[in-house]
C-alpha cells in the first residue's frame, strides 16, 4: 500500500484488521468503530488489478486511548459474518520474520479458536498476532502466538507447554522456520551473491565481513570497464554451512548504514551468457486501483509506521480444571 493513500495519524493508534470477509467496505468498518472514538481512515487493502479485498484492514483512530479500547472490547467481533482480529499495526518486517517471540501450539481440540488463544496467552505478555490454522473444515489443529518479547514467549513456553486445554494435552514449543525444520532440504552451495554495497567497499573489506563465518576462499566486489565500482561482489566459502550461516545472519541486515541483500550465487547457464534476449514492446491497458479509503478528516500525505504498543487487558475467560483450559 502506498504510504501516500494515509493521512498522518497518531502511529499509536493505528490498529490492524484482519480476517476479513471478502464483502467487507470501508463504510461498514466505520459503522463499526466509529462508536468508540473519532477514526481519522480506514482503508481496507484490495488488489490492484482485480479491486479484491485481500481480507485486511486498517483503522486508523485520532487518539491512542480509543484504539486500545477498540482492541480490549472488540477484538474476534463478527462483521459479516466472521470474528475479525484486531492487532496494533506493526510495518517492521525485520519484526515480523526475525521469529523473536513467536511460539507454535500443536494438538489443538478442534473447537478452540483464535480468540480462545488469545485469552490465554496475553497473560504472559502483549501479543502481535495470535491465529488458528483453518481449512474448509473448521480448526487444523494447531496456531500460533507472535508476542512483542521474547521474555514472553518463553512463560508461555514454560508454563503452559504439556498442559491441557478442553482435556487434550498441547506442544507448545519455539516457531521454527521450513529452514530449521528441514535442515537438509535446501541446495548445498558455497557461493555468496551480496548488493546494495557502499561505494568503500572493496575485496579486503569484503573478506572481513564475511570470513567471520567461516573460511573464505576468494571475495570481489565488481567493478565495470571503467573501474565504477558496481554496487555488488561475491564470496566464496570453503563449506556450505558456513555460506549458509553468513546468508541466514547478514540479509537484510544493515552493512555501514546501508541495507544489503545476501543470498545464494546462482549460476549462469551457457545459454543464459550467450544468448540476449531481444526487448519486445508490449502495450496493455491497466486499471487504476480503486482510492477504496474512507477518510472523515482531509488526506495528507503519510501513514507512519507504528512502533509503540498499549498493555492488553491481561485473564484468562472462565475456569481452568485441569490445567490450563480455554473455553470455546
Amino acid at each position: 500500500m502506498p504510504s501516500s493513500d494515509f493521512p498522518p495519524t497518531n502511529a499509536a493508534a493505528s490498529l490492524y484488521v484482519g480476517d476479513l470477509h471478502h464483502d467487507v467496505t470501508e463504510d461498514m468498518l466505520f459503522e463499526k468503530f466509529s462508536p468508540v472514538g473519532v477514526v481519522c481512515s480506514i482503508r481496507v487493502c484490495r488488489d490492484r488489478i482485480t479491486g479484491r479485498s485481500l481480507g485486511y484492514a486498517y483503522v486508523n483512530f485520532q487518539v491512542q486511548a480509543d484504539a486500545e479500547r477498540a482492541l480490549d472490547t472488540m477484538n474476534f467481533d463478527v462483521i459479516h459474518g466472521r470474528p475479525v482480529r484486531i492487532m496494533w499495526t506493526q510495518h517492521d518486517p525485520t519484526l515480523r520474520d526475525s521469529g523473536v517471540g513467536n511460539i507454535f501450539i500443536k494438538n489443538l481440540e478442534k473447537s478452540i479458536d483464535s480468540e480462545d488463544l488469545y485469552h490465554t496467552f496475553s497473560v504472559f505478555g502483549n501479543i502481535l498476532s495470535c491465529k488458528v490454522a483453518c481449512d474448509e473444515n473448521g480448526s487444523k489443529g494447531y496456531g500460533f502466538v507472535h508476542f512483542e518479547t521474547q521474555e514472553a514467549a518463553e512463560r508461555a513456553i514454560e508454563r503452559l507447554n504439556g498442559m491441557l486445554f478442553n482435556n487434550q494435552k498441547v506442544f507448545i514449543g519455539r516457531f521454527k522456520t521450513r529452514k530449521e525444520r528441514n535442515p537438509e532440504s535446501g541446495p548445498q552451495f558455497t557461493n555468496v551473491f551480496i548488493k546494495g554495497l557502499g561505494e568503500e567497499m572493496d575485496d579486503e573489506k569484503l573478506r572481513e565481513v564475511f570470513s567471520k563465518y567461516g573460511n573464505t576462499i576468494s571475495t570481489r566486489v565488481i567493478t565495470d570497464n571503467s573501474g565504477k565500482f558496481r554496487g555488488f561482489g561475491f564470496v566464496r566459502f570453503e563449506r556450505h554451512e558456513d555460506a549458509q550461516k553468513a546468508v541466514d545472519e547478514l540479509n537484510g541486515k544493515l552493512l555501514n548504514g546501508k541495507q544489503i541483500c545476501v543470498g545464494r550465487a546462482m549460476k549462469k547457464t551457457k545459454q543464459q551468457t550467450q544468448v540476449k534476449p531481444k526487448f519486445v514492446p508490449h502495450y496493455r491497458y491497466q486499471p487504476a486501483p480503486p482510492s477504496g479509503s474512507f477518510m472523515a478528516m482531509p488526506p495528507q500525505a503519510h501513514h507512519p509506521a507504528t512502533g509503540q504498543w498499549a498493555q492488553l487487558r491481561p485473564g484468562l475467560r472462565g475456569g481452568a480444571p485441569q490445567g490450563v483450559r480455554p473455553q470455546g
